[in-house]
């Protein structure tokens, strides 16, 4: 089927350029939002602070600060525990920050699979 002038071929480029328009709007949206999401500051906790994770709403952690007093030479184990916790803590909340920031683009392609 062939399309001469004022066919088809005319409203569908006006269309399409509507379209590339919004899909470079989102993409540089979606860029602006993983910058964001690099820079944002999450702090994961175990034992009353004990032990304090510091990452960024993609899980990089940036720093771990340990109280001494949790330092037990005998008990390793307890030390071991209180930092996966404090970094599970951490995660937790940088799954919630990037889920809240990510799902406006769930439905374009754009958070599936970042994390």
């Amino acid at each position: 089927m062939a399309y001469g002038r004022g066919g088809m071929g005319g409203m569908g480029g006006a269309n399409m350029q509507n379209l590339m328009k919004q899909a470079q709007k989102m993409q540089e949206e979606m860029q602006a939002t993983e910058k964001l999401l690099d820079e944002w500051e999450i702090v994961g906790t175990a034992g009353g602070e004990a032990v304090v994770v510091y990452m960024n709403a993609k899980k990089k952690i940036d720093g771990i600060e340990i109280d001494k007093d949790v330092i037990d030479p005998e008990d390793g184990e307890m030390l071991e525990d209180l930092i996966l916790a404090a970094i599970l803590d951490g995660y937790k909340k940088a799954d919630a920050v990037y889920e809240e920031k990510m799902s406006k683009f769930s439905g374009f392609g754009g958070a599936g699979g970042l994390l």
